[in-house]
């Protein structure tokens, strides 16, 4: 038992991983469509590639979007508008105006017969306007057919939807059966009676019509047709069009579309299970092989998979939505973020993966993978330097202008030209760019989450007015300045061999940090001619500037620093001598030193940006013994500190090649030309 847990510990990244494996692979199945796929790839205007096609079994013909959608805006156009009569009203009205015009009538002058006249002028008016109804809201007729269907009670008719009376036409209707003017006193007032007292009755009734409507809509056949089984649909080298696409696109519906039995959908889970675990297996097997140290870094594999399953999920979603905005997901944000934190090469990579993937989701995944994949090789290739806010803003441009060009192409030649291009498509790619702006924060969030470093990050850190860097320069600033001058040459030696300078840069500004605890038993630090190693062995001394190292970790994990600048702190001397201090220890004792008292601790370089920090921390530091500075001398004090640090084995992991070291060295003697040239002596 004790042996297996002790396997099981030395063996636990390995089992981290295999989980996380198996977990992102559930993940990923999981989101997949389980439905058939139909295993033919065509494009419209394109030629059938495969042989003759025969219709497997009996299928219904499915109508084309464009056909649904015409025959809905035509039920839309016929659907009858149903409008409510309320008889109350007209009761009430009725009463009203009896009421008032006899009370009128009654204090009138007026004989019987004109009495009678003006009794049957209000009644006229009234049953004329409430035959068909007073319309409530003029508005409510500006959408209406020309005939509506009015409902009084249990019974509806149809009638002219002009027959209907609006607000605006009650008082030129009551002049009109008044007749000529002048009226009598008692006409005027009969007006204004009918005027005050005639009250809207009819309201349209939208909750039924819509009713209705969707009646209607829900009894649209999307289908046209049969085919049956064994029935011929194409034949090879048909051009895929008219029909022909039709029929294709309904089989294809069916295969995607058909509910599957237990045992068939068993099948496709595991093939969808083994195509998953494929792509995730060769993610793995690549940073094994060329990714090392991230492969070992289970956090960085986490964040790897983590992003995977975030853009799986993403697509997916848009998918289950309305798949026409699938091009609105910013994809590319994927290579940005993964460039941003690790490099070009491993973001390509994974980009081309997780695409492959998505293809599995998407409608017309050819076209999508292809656009996918070029938008992600333009991704890489413009942006250079992330936190430039200019390059992100020029790079996300060409993306877009990428989507345009690639989308245009693969439309022209589906449809054979250039007038039938859909131009939502076109908002859809700059929303998309839009989106991708969002990387920065998303950048910032990632790095809180799972502890991680980006070029952004890094310009802050570098700025020399940051806590540590300014308790440098004024506590040591002898080493402040070493640190601007290695930082320097660093800098542009990576430029020179394509490493990252932003972290070689950050990384050498604070590779000496520890000699805050002891500043004054540093030579540049040192005001005055007291030496306080004069007072120590050669071992206390070495031992006081070996633990530089050690206290320059404890700093900056306490100034909570990144690992990936630890990682300069740790191995810019590598597993060197602390030389002077052994060879005075050796003239002391006459005899052999050992030699683990005198030695760095290490590791030593595995970088391109560690070892380039070891070659110009020596080389600036040694420059300053030179008594006569030349340009011989700069010279062969480059290859002499470069060449000792190669034959001691320094840079044995740091991945860098004989070509690279030249050109540092190149670098190294230009820059240390520059930084000691002599000048011209003004007279006195």
């Amino acid at each position: 038992m004790k042996n297996i847990i002790n396997k099981l510990l030395a063996n636990h990244s390995l089992i981290y991983k295999l989980f996380l494996y198996i977990a992102a692979l559930i993940v990923v199945v999981y989101l997949f469509p389980k439905g058939g796929q139909f295993k033919y790839e065509f494009q419209k205007g394109k030629p059938w590639e495969y042989d003759n096609y025969y219709a497997p079994f009996d299928f219904a013909i499915q109508k084309s979007a464009e056909e649904i959608a015409l025959e809905k805006e035509q039920i839309s156009k016929a659907s009858k508008h149903y409008y409510e009569f309320n008889e109350n009203t007209v009761n009430e009205v009725k009463t009203a105006i009896n009421e008032k015009v006899e009370s009128l009538l009654s204090n009138s002058s007026l004989n019987e017969e004109e009495k009678n006249k003006i009794r049957i002028l209000a009644e006229e008016v009234r049953n004329e306007i409430y035959e068909f109804g007073y319309l409530s809201d003029i508005n409510q007729l500006n959408d209406a057919p020309e005939v509506i269907t009015l409902k009084k009670g249990n019974k509806s008719q149809e009638i002219e939807s002009n027959k209907l009376f609006e607000s605006n036409q009650i008082l030129n209707f009551i002049n009109s059966k008044m007749g000529i003017q002048p009226y009598t006193q008692e006409e005027n007032a009969v007006m204004n009676i009918l005027y005050d007292e005639l009250k809207p009755n009819v309201t349209f009734d939208d909750s039924f019509t819509e009713r209705v409507l969707q009646e209607n809509l829900s009894k649209i056949s999307y289908t046209k047709g049969l085919v049956a089984e064994n029935e011929r649909i194409i034949f090879k080298g048909d051009i895929v069009e008219g029909d022909k696409l039709i029929i294709l696109n309904s089989i294809k519906s069916e295969f995607e579309s058909q509910v599957w039995s237990k045992s068939n959908y068993n099948w496709i889970v595991f093939g969808y299970t083994i195509l998953v675990a494929l792509a995730f297996l060769m993610l793995l097997l690549f940073l094994k092989k060329y990714r090392v140290d991230i492969f070992e870094n289970n956090t960085k594999v986490t964040f790897l998979f983590f992003n995977i399953i975030l853009i799986v999920l993403l697509i997916t979603l848009i998918v289950k939505y309305d798949a026409k905005y699938i091009y609105i997901a910013p994809i590319v944000i994927l290579p940005l973020v993964l460039k941003a934190f690790f490099d070009a090469r491993l973001g390509l990579f994974t980009h081309v993966l997780t695409v492959l993937l998505l293809g599995f989701i998407v409608p017309n995944s050819f076209e999508f993978i292809f656009l996918q994949i070029i938008a992600g090789i333009v991704t890489i290739l413009t942006i250079s330097e992330l936190y430039k806010r200019a390059n992100l803003f020029i790079s996300v441009f060409q993306i877009t202008f990428v989507y345009f060009v690639s989308y245009f192409a693969f439309s022209i030649i589906q449809e054979g030209n250039a007038q039938n291009l859909d131009w939502e498509k076109y908002i859809y790619f700059t929303i998309n760019g839009g989106a991708t702006l969002f990387v920065l924060p998303l950048i910032y969030v990632f790095e809180k989450l799972f502890g991680l470093v980006s070029d952004e990050s890094l310009k802050e850190l570098s700025n020399t007015n940051s806590k540590l860097l300014r308790e440098l320069s004024e506590k040591a600033p002898g080493t402040f300045q070493h640190s601007l001058q290695v930082a320097n040459l660093a800098e542009a030696a990576a430029n020179e061999i394509n490493a990252n300078s932003m972290l070689v840069r950050t990384g050498a500004l604070y590779h000496d940090i520890g000699k805050l605890v002891n500043p004054m038993y540093f030579t540049e630090n040192q005001s005055t001619n007291v030496n306080p190693h004069n007072e120590l062995t050669p071992k206390d001394s070495a031992q006081i500037i070996i633990n530089h190292i050690i206290d320059g970790v404890e700093l900056a994990k306490k100034n909570r620093l990144p690992d990936r600048i630890i990682d300069f702190i740790r191995t810019h001397h590598g597993t060197s001598l602390v030389y002077y201090f052994y060879k005075m220890e050796e003239k002391l004792s006459g005899g052999e030193v050992n030699i683990k008292y005198f030695q760095y601790p290490g590791p030593i370089p595995f970088s391109k940006e560690t070892a380039i920090l070891m070659m110009c921390d020596s080389v600036e530091a040694a420059s300053k013994s030179i008594k006569e500075p030349s340009a011989q001398a700069f010279d062969n004090l480059v290859e002499k500190i470069v060449n000792k640090q190669m034959e001691d084995g320094q840079f044995m992991n740091a991945d860098i090649t004989f070509k690279e070291l030249q050109l540092i060295k190149k670098v190294l003697k230009k820059k240390l030309k520059n930084i000691y040239h002599l000048r011209i002596e003004y007279p006195e």
